[in-house]
């Protein structure tokens, strides 16, 4: 696919729904920014945040970085997205992955929406490959257990999908959603002890991520780590936007990241294209 124009991907987000009028119900997003206020480790996504946000300065910075709906009585419903900011920060992302491109950095791919966004970010790994990159793939195998509603535990694995994309699999093979940051500190501790204690030039382990492509928990502990780090987060998801806004996260793209597999198709060409990259396999 070729790289669309700027508005003709803003006239396929709004009508896609990936941004502009988004299925985000307003009411899930207040509570999550009144959860990451308070410091609830869940909605933290691994990213260690200034104490003083609050509820009112987590709505206002998401109307800056996100164009959700400004006014706090606003309490029901669906929210917004701006796709002139989406836009601009996928330009950003795109310059960001061309610039590792330029310098064959090594990058880690992560995610926790599998079911939506895998074939954005494996198309982005495969480009990166063919520029010279090296994608890590740390960790592969590493389990841990979650806590259940029902007071139980399940298993989670941390598996890779071609070529280099990381991500959660159940005991029963299914992939998963997940916000947490464990996994990505899994890799880099791996990462780090594979290199040894002393670490290679700078003081940085020899195989240590230059950049990192990600969402959710996985893309804030790798901002927390001091990694370059570029993703996407809904407008229930605040705490990357506020860990950008704190500067450990470098770009964050405001888009619905729950929408068709496909309709991330013209994302993808339009991320490639400002890298400088093209699509492969």
């Amino acid at each position: 696919m070729d790289a669309p124009t700027r508005a003709d991907l803003r006239a396929h987000m709004v009508r896609t729904m990936i941004a502009g009028d988004v299925a985000t119900p307003r009411q899930n997003n207040l509570l999550h920014y009144r959860r990451m206020a308070a410091g609830h480790p869940y909605y933290q996504f691994g990213l260690e945040l200034d104490p003083s946000w609050t509820e009112q300065s987590v709505l206002e910075m998401m109307v800056e970085r996100c164009g959700v709906d400004p006014d706090p009585r606003h309490m029901y419903g669906d929210d917004t997205i701006d796709p002139d900011i989406t836009l601009d920060a996928l330009e950003a992302m795109g310059k960001r992955i061309g610039l590792a491109a330029e310098r064959k950095e090594n990058v880690v791919v992560a995610t926790g929406h599998p079911a939506t966004l895998t074939p954005l970010y494996q198309a982005v790994a495969r480009a990166l490959l063919g520029a010279g990159c090296t994608v890590l793939t740390p960790a592969r195998g590493w389990t841990y257990e979650i806590g259940t509603d029902y007071g139980g535990s399940d298993l989670r694995r941390l598996v890779y999908a071609e070529p280099g994309v990381a991500m959660l699999e159940s005991e029963d093979g299914r992939t998963q959603h997940t916000h947490d940051p464990h996994p990505m500190e899994a890799m880099l501790r791996e990462l780090a002890a594979d290199s040894g204690s002393e670490g290679g030039a700078g003081g940085k382990p020899e195989f240590w991520p230059d950049l990192a492509i990600a969402d959710h928990g996985w893309a804030g502990a790798a901002g927390q780590a001091g990694i370059d780090t570029v993703g996407f987060a809904d407008c229930n998801d605040p705490a990357l936007f506020a860990g950008a806004a704190e500067g450990k996260v470098d770009v964050v793209v405001p888009l619905d990241d729950g929408v068709n597999p496909h309709h991330y198709a013209p994302l993808t060409a339009f991320i490639l294209g400002h890298a400088g990259l093209h699509a492969t396999g």
